[in-house]
């Protein structure tokens, strides 16, 4: 990138829709909280640091975020006592974003915390098209079939982001537009403050919106643009259960396509559970119904299942597995696991050995 890039990450929110006193961004999918998706979709070549707003449950939120993240991101955390809107949010981080950006201008990509089906390319092309066309403001947009409860993008005559209306203040003829913010923004640092302080709060949630920047920077003869994301389902944002449920199952589908397309036999992917950090090896076999949860390693020929239950298990080349369950053990290579058997936290089979089914194997 020609200029330095930070990253705001928006993860104050309390999420009451989902019934929960676990912070909405700590909510976990496929063995990872949802945060982490959001962080993983900014690539090692895209942002050179990251700043993390935390407002409920900050202390939680930024502990688990940093035992979760990549080792070698570069993070800092700013905590939003009072959520007053995303408008509101930005402005507590400015300083902090700033100072990771150093002297001279730059970009802030910012995003929301809860939309975890994100892909590093989408940013990656949002970030070129912002710098390639030098706007003070590009936002990712998305064209989605049932716009209700969006901000809407209103474009100009030239094509150029005129503003983004909030549903609840849009009127009929602007409700009816189908190309919708996804709350993924790229800014100019530079006029990112002047701009946030023009904003107010007269709107029917009385909160700071960041969408109002929009606005703000035409009035100030800014250019400002919207990208089209090519795959809306990337941009949607998780606020309850049902949305985590859908979510989880898209991640799975990429999970397992991408182990089989590694060499890995999955016999029936719809039905077999593969967490974001179990690590499998080539020609390993995993049949139906078999689920691999927090940091397996499975190794080269290893057969598992059907119905097998491994929670950070490791398991030597060659080995073959029932229908067992397994917490924090080790089987070694060639051993033979049968099913029923309970492999218990720091178990371990040795090389070769056989474990006869309905056994308890303890450490």
């Amino acid at each position: 990138m020609s200029r330095r890039t930070v990253a705001l990450v928006l993860a104050a929110g309390e999420g009451t829709r989902m019934k929960s006193s676990r912070p909405k961004p700590l909510h976990h999918l496929c063995g990872r909280p949802m945060v982490i998706y959001v962080l993983e979709a900014l690539g090692p070549d895209s942002v050179d640091a990251t700043v993390v707003v935390v407002g409920h449950g900050a202390t939680w939120v930024e502990k688990e975020i940093t035992e979760c993240a990549t080792p070698g991101r570069r993070l800092s955390f700013v905590e939003q006592p009072e959520q007053l809107g995303t408008g509101h949010a930005v402005s507590v981080a400015l300083p902090a974003v700033e100072e990771a950006l150093g002297e001279g201008d730059g970009d802030v990509v910012i995003l929301p915390g809860d939309t975890p089906l994100l892909r590093p390319g989408t940013i990656a092309a949002l970030l070129e098209a912002h710098v390639e066309s030098d706007a003070a403001l590009t936002v990712l947009s998305a064209v989605v079939d049932d716009p209700t409860g969006y901000g809407r993008i209103v474009r100009a005559k030239d094509g150029s982001l005129a503003a983004i209306v909030e549903d609840r203040d849009a009127s009929p003829e602007v409700r009816a537009l189908h190309e919708v913010n996804t709350s993924i923004m790229v800014v100019r640092q530079s006029v990112l403050g002047p701009a946030l302080r023009r904003v107010g709060r007269a709107n029917a949630q009385q909160e700071y919106y960041l969408t109002d920047v929009v606005a703000v920077l035409r009035d100030m003869g800014y250019d400002t643009r919207a990208v089209v994301a090519p795959d809306p389902g990337e941009t949607a944002g998780v606020n309850d259960r049902l949305q985590l449920a859908a979510a989880e199952k898209v991640l799975r589908r990429r999970i397992n396509e991408r182990w089989l397309k590694r060499g890995v036999s999955i016999w029936d992917p719809d039905n077999t559970h593969i967490d974001a950090d179990v690590e499998l090896a080539v020609d390993v076999s995993v049949a139906p119904g078999s689920v691999l949860k927090g940091h397996c390693v499975i190794g080269t020929g290893a057969q598992l299942g059907p119905n097998c239950v491994l929670r950070d298990v490791t398991v030597g080349e060659r080995a073959v597995i029932g229908a067992a369950e397994g917490t924090g053990a080790v089987v070694g290579s060639e051993a033979e696991v049968g099913s029923f058997v309970v492999l218990q936290p720091g178990a371990h089979v040795a090389p070769g050995e056989v474990v006869a089914p309905f056994t308890v194997v303890g450490p």
